[in-house]
């Protein structure tokens, strides 16, 4: 099937990782503004049959070890093919590019990251081409609905640049379609399994209210594929039973995760980063972390390259978020979930939120109140987590109140049928000391407990 390409094509190459000492070039990354992939349809006439494009410096072209903005624009056509597949075709762009042997593609939409080892460019791979040889024939033979395909990649600067403002006007159409429904206004749910090379536990749960991690796919876009190609990756989820509606726990969601995950993941909460929080794969868009000091949230997408407000990077949060496990604290999600009423909402929702790199609050503007809006910080306001409670407290954010709400419960082990209140006490010194906050339980041991009030309850034994 590929004979015409110079490295091999297969499944086995998913998941392969190429270090810069390794790499030839990157297209697009973390350093680079402008890069996109997108599809379009399109009436039959106005696609070409298996065209490839270059518009711009080819690989060959390009010097070794640079980086260049880059846009991958692919134009389908066909019969059953609807507007609201085009997301879904758009995903593939990631699976089918990974079957290469040595390049590496991450990521969706405007955050794409792709990279070639020197490896296969001295095997021969030297030209996009091949690579659109290996998508036009990997689209046609595995979304056969797909009749007409042409490919364009882009690495003028200019050209990219323009096409990039047409890809951010698409995605925004797109995202605003579901804005209007509600998780509760549909009998069913969608699935995603598409990031599991890389995550083999990981499970989307997609629903009017909640997108994909990875912010690609809408409610809209996976019943549309699901339609059209039901032993795909992605898939119908009955709900079932509602069990909890602050936290998003549906009996139809766990039986799915837990069937789709081989029995390793069998609950999900879909509105809370505690607990059972939805599973993280590495394609996300944005992370949800919690701020143990202030009791609140902090969200960063994954083109701030600075550390966040608690000392740490994206990437590395990251490796501790991805993988489809499930992280208390830590939550991979999609931008546009953050502008969903679902979001967080079992854990305060943006009442929580505490701070927020500047780019994502200005695109996310219109869905905080305007009373909150200033009371949320950014880099520009604080760097460290001191900063941070000065500024929350300054401003009166309304995560200052719990601070004042929580209380120390110190919980020892007694013959006492009852709840009792000990007298008040200066120094309470205890063996162990227990409390909850936050989603977190904190063990001291051997350590000594100021407090005003002391409360002892029975500890049941299981």
């Amino acid at each position: 099937m590929f004979e015409d390409v110079p490295v091999d094509v297969g499944v086995m190459y998913e998941g392969e990782r190429i270090r810069r000492k390794n790499m030839y070039i990157e297209l697009g990354g973390p350093n680079i503004e402008t890069k996109f992939e997108l599809v379009k349809v399109r009436s039959p006439d106005d696609v070409e049959d298996e065209k490839i494009t270059v518009v711009g410096p080819d690989i060959k072209d390009v010097k070794e070890g640079s980086s260049l903005p880059f846009g991958i624009y692919v134009e389908v056509a066909g019969k059953q093919i609807e507007e609201e597949l085009e997301g879904v075709i758009e995903r593939r762009i990631h699976e089918y590019w990974n079957y290469i042997e040595g390049f590496m593609h991450l990521n969706q939409r405007y955050d794409i990251w792709i990279r070639l080892s020197k490896k296969s460019f001295q095997k021969g791979l030297n030209s996009f081409n091949f690579v659109g040889k290996v998508l036009l024939k990997l689209f046609k033979n595995e979304m056969t609905f797909i009749e007409k395909i042409q490919i364009a990649f882009i690495t003028d600067p200019k050209k990219v640049r323009e096409q990039w403002k047409e890809a951010m006007e698409t995605y925004e159409a797109r995202d605003a379609k579901a804005r209007g429904m509600k998780d509760e206004d549909v009998d069913k749910f969608y699935g995603c399994s598409l990031c599991q090379s890389f995550a083999p536990t990981h499970v989307c749960v997609i629903t009017p209210q909640r997108f994909s991690n990875c912010g690609a796919i809408s409610w809209f876009d996976a019943r549309a594929s699901s339609r059209i190609d039901p032993k795909g990756p992605l898939f119908e989820i009955e709900k079932g039973e509602l069990i909890d509606p602050m936290k998003g726990e549906y009996t139809g969601a766990n039986a799915a995760v837990k069937k789709k995950s081989l029995g390793a993941i069998s609950q999900v909460y879909l509105y809370t980063a505690f607990d059972y929080p939805h599973t993280s794969c590495g394609c996300f868009e944005s992370i949800a972390f919690y701020i143990p000091e202030v009791d609140g949230f902090g969200a960063v997408h994954r083109g701030f390259n600075e550390n966040t407000v608690n000392g740490l990077p994206f990437s590395t949060m990251a490796d501790s978020t991805a993988g489809g496990r499930q992280v208390d604290g830590f939550h991979g999600i999609s931008i546009e979930y953050m502008r969903s009423p679902k979001f967080l909402q079992a854990d305060g929702g943006w009442n929580r939120i505490v701070w927020i790199n500047s780019e994502i609050k200005e695109r996310v503007k219109e869905f905080i109140s305007k009373e909150l809006f200033d009371k949320i910080a950014t880099e520009k306001d604080v760097k460290t987590v001191d900063e941070l409670k000065e500024f929350l407290k300054t401003h009166e954010h309304p995560v200052v109140k719990r601070w004042k709400e929580v209380p120390v419960e110190v919980e020892v082990e007694t013959e006492a049928a009852e709840e009792q209140e000990a007298p008040a006490v200066a120094v309470a010194p205890l063996s162990a000391t227990s409390f909850t906050a936050g989603g977190f339980r904190i063990i001291l041991k051997d350590a000594k407990i100021h407090a005003k009030k002391v409360i002892i309850r029975t500890i049941k034994k299981r």
